[in-house]
């Protein structure tokens, strides 16, 4: 794994659709919006924010993990409106000695079915892939979480199993999640 690529300076990543960059302190009603819907985290290990003041100590956090190198989470935005914050996407559990990351995301529930999500796991698997070196990219996802599932399955990923009641999330107590992945060997570089 090249961590260099990934924590020497924070990566921004580009496509036609969407710019993975840092979240900011001036992003904090974006941010807002999507932690404060209890729909956003439905199927997520992750419960929802309903203090603006929390959030914006939340946004602190995100640069203390990434100077941490145990976190990079990234603001999904347009192009064409480069501030308005439409989801966030995360790297995490950098695990070197088996050259292996797992990712994460959400959306603000206004962009939901848009494709966005897929865009911006595609940006990611890439920039991965092809800079950091990492050698399986991994994703954790609830069974019912249907939408999820198919945005991975629509950027290569497979489907490993189900590990039964295997993790604690919060405000889900201890569930089942179904594993996927995706190797570099079977990534078109």
């Amino acid at each position: 794994m090249n961590a260099e690529a990934i924590f020497d300076q924070f990566p921004v990543l580009k496509s036609d659709e969407i710019i993975l960059k840092r979240i900011e302190d001036c992003h904090i009603d974006g941010v807002f919006a999507i932690y404060d819907n209890d729909t956003v985290f439905e199927y997520c290990g992750i419960l929802p924010k309903h203090n603006k003041d929390t959030v914006k100590n939340m946004i602190g956090h995100f640069q203390r993990d990434y100077t941490k190198r145990s976190r990079v989470k990234w603001g999904i935005f347009s192009p064409s409106q480069p501030d308005q914050l439409l989801g966030i996407i995360e790297a995490l559990d950098f695990n070197q000695k088996v050259n292996a990351v797992t990712i994460g995301y959400f959306l603000a529930e206004a962009h939901w079915g848009k494709g966005i999500a897929a865009e911006a796991v595609k940006r990611l698997v890439h920039f991965l892939f092809v800079e950091a070196k990492v050698n399986r990219i991994q994703a954790e996802v609830m069974p019912l979480n249907e939408k999820s599932k198919k945005v991975l399955l629509k950027n290569g990923f497979i489907k490993e199993g189900t590990l039964r009641q295997a993790t604690l999330w919060s405000g889900k107590g201890i569930i089942d999640i179904e594993l996927y992945s995706l190797l570099r060997e079977d990534y078109p570089l």
